[in-house]
């Protein structure tokens, strides 16, 4: 019965209790539950987990200000309708106004369209057509009605302030370093949350089998209780022998259930970070951990280890994506301080045609000279249409265009700003990647303790074994008392509880040490995809 205890203490199993124990029988080791594997938990979180999912829709807002960052360069259409009824009231002797009327009147109709846009380099071009019916009794007036139309482009270049950035540029060169910085911050909040969940899954792990032991010591305690009662009924120990057994197992039963206690507030921290709200069904269902922690040690190379880091970590990525930021921030600034040289050209192409206007006669009667319509303007809208196409009223202009602040202090401290700025963010590059460093300095370290922890805490539950086998036979030929073989029972139970300990410290240390040196998503292939923000998790023990 002896070997059977310890091979189910070594065995990590709950020790059943004898069917004749008395009213308050020790709780079953762990209850059977749901099989949850590593794997799985991760995918869990990753499809569930809130801060993923509330990174995921930050990086879609990072990617939606890029779409609207290259709203400058949208072309814009615009038109223009009206009609007008006009009556001027002129001062001049040459008015034009009919006899007898205060002044001359008109009314027209007219219409103008234009699209412009800002172009790559800079500069901003514009193309535009009008057309216009006009109406009137002025008799200075050539044409009534008189049809008008144009078509010309516009052109502004800068060619210093704005040549190489301007406001649109900047800002899209500022929104793609964001959707970076998003990018490498939902990669972080990923490798955190897989970080997590792996840490609370091997806590877990610890939990039960904390349980399975003390359920295990529970047991043997009953059994020793068993062995003090047949001694005291064969008259070899005195009756007052059975208190300490029955003190030693009812202090055990109390480590047991706090134990239990402890293994569901380790179930809850997993569940929390597993299921997406408080209705998931899972709330109310046993996890049960089907990984066990045993695994092969490995061994690292520090450099190796820091140079991954130093390209991998999204903590730096987000920090050189913010001194990347301020580097933009510097040219912009630097440019303000050119002065604003454009070359403005413009070419255009305009025309008309009418009818002879109705009153021009008493022009003719005043000037003294033949009023008469050119035959290349006589008609309606389709002829002023033609004098474009033949060029008849060609106007084409270049030029430059210059404006230079006298002392543009703006300019000048929105540098000095831009510079401290760049230069405190180069100063947290160089901090994080110490921080980062000592991270994995410290997660190697933690790994190589962790490591030879394991060794120690099989040597040393070997050797409890041992000391209470030793100590048991002792007992049976009356050379030992309860008090040492329990002592030796709680020794075996502390150093299988140290074991466990050793080995799901060291899974923890193991998945510390990749998230320190950024290969955690690379090695649970776990796949981030930039062309839409989603997150991509294969199984894997």
């Amino acid at each position: 019965m002896i070997g059977k205890a310890l091979a189910l203490a070594l065995l990590l199993l709950a020790f059943p209790l004898p069917a004749e124990e008395p009213p308050a029988p020790a709780a079953p080791a762990v209850p059977a539950g749901v099989p949850l594997s590593l794997g799985d938990a991760t995918a869990r979180a990753l499809a569930n987990n809130n801060d993923i999912a509330i990174e995921r829709e930050s990086f879609r807002i990072v990617d939606a200000s890029l779409l609207r960052a290259d709203a400058p360069y949208d072309p814009t259409f615009r038109l223009d309708a009206r009609y007008r009824n006009q009556t001027d009231p002129a001062n001049s002797l040459l008015s034009g106004a009919p006899p007898g009327a205060l002044a001359p009147s008109s009314e027209g109709y007219s219409g103008a369209a234009s699209i412009g846009a800002l172009l790559p380099t800079g500069g901003t071009v514009s193309l535009s057509a009008s057309a216009a019916r006009d109406l009137t009794n002025n008799f200075l007036a050539l044409l009534s009605p008189a049809y008008s139309s144009s078509l010309g482009i516009d052109l502004r270049q800068p060619l210093l302030q704005n040549l190489s950035v301007d406001p649109a540029r900047r800002a899209i060169r500022i929104a793609r370093l964001d959707k970076e910085r998003g990018a490498a911050s939902l990669k972080r909040t990923v490798a955190d949350t897989v970080a997590n969940v792996e840490r609370a899954y091997w806590n877990l792990v610890a939990a039960r089998r904390d349980v399975q032991v003390r359920a295990a010591s529970v047991g043997l305690a009953a059994e020793q209780r068993e062995d003090t009662k047949s001694k005291i009924e064969v008259g070899t120990l005195p009756e007052s022998d059975i208190a300490q057994p029955l003190a030693e197992l009812e202090r055990r039963r109390g480590d047991l259930y706090a134990s239990e206690e402890q293994m569901r507030r380790a179930e809850l921290l997993l569940k929390l970070l597993l299921l997406k709200d408080s209705s998931d069904p899972l709330w109310n269902q046993t996890l049960e951990p089907v990984d066990p922690p045993e695994t092969a040690l490995v061994q690292v190379d520090l450099a190796e280890a820091i140079r991954r880091a130093e390209s991998n970590r999204p903590e730096l990525a987000e920090a050189r994506t913010a001194l990347a930021e301020r580097d933009v921030d510097v040219d912009f600034a630097k440019d303000r301080l050119k002065p604003q040289l454009d070359l403005v050209a413009g070419y255009a192409r305009r025309g008309l045609a009418g009818s002879l206007n109705s009153y021009a006669p008493e022009a003719e009667v005043l000037l003294g000279v033949p009023i008469v319509v050119p035959d290349a303007m006589a008609g309606g809208f389709g002829r002023s249409v033609g004098t474009i196409s033949e060029s008849r009223f060609p106007d084409a202009s270049i030029g430059l265009s210059l404006s230079v602040p006298v002392f543009n202090r703006g300019a000048k401290g929105d540098l000095v700003i831009a510079k401290a700025q760049r230069s405190q963010a180069e100063i947290l590059v160089a901090q994080q990647k110490q921080r980062v460093a000592v991270e994995v300095r410290n997660a190697v370290l933690t790994l190589d303790t962790a490591a030879q922890r394991i060794d120690a805490a099989k040597a040393g539950r070997a050797a409890a074994e041992t000391q209470l086998r030793a100590e048991k036979e002792r007992y049976g030929v009356g050379l030992s008392t309860n008090f040492f073989v329990l002592t030796r029972q709680n020794d075996l139970a502390q150093a299988a509880l140290t074991e466990t300990a050793a080995l799901t410290d060291y899974r923890k240390a193991l998945t510390d040490f990749a998230r320190a040196s950024g290969t955690l998503l690379d090695e649970r292939r776990i796949e981030i995809r930039d062309d839409a923000p989603a997150v991509k998790a294969e199984g894997r023990n």
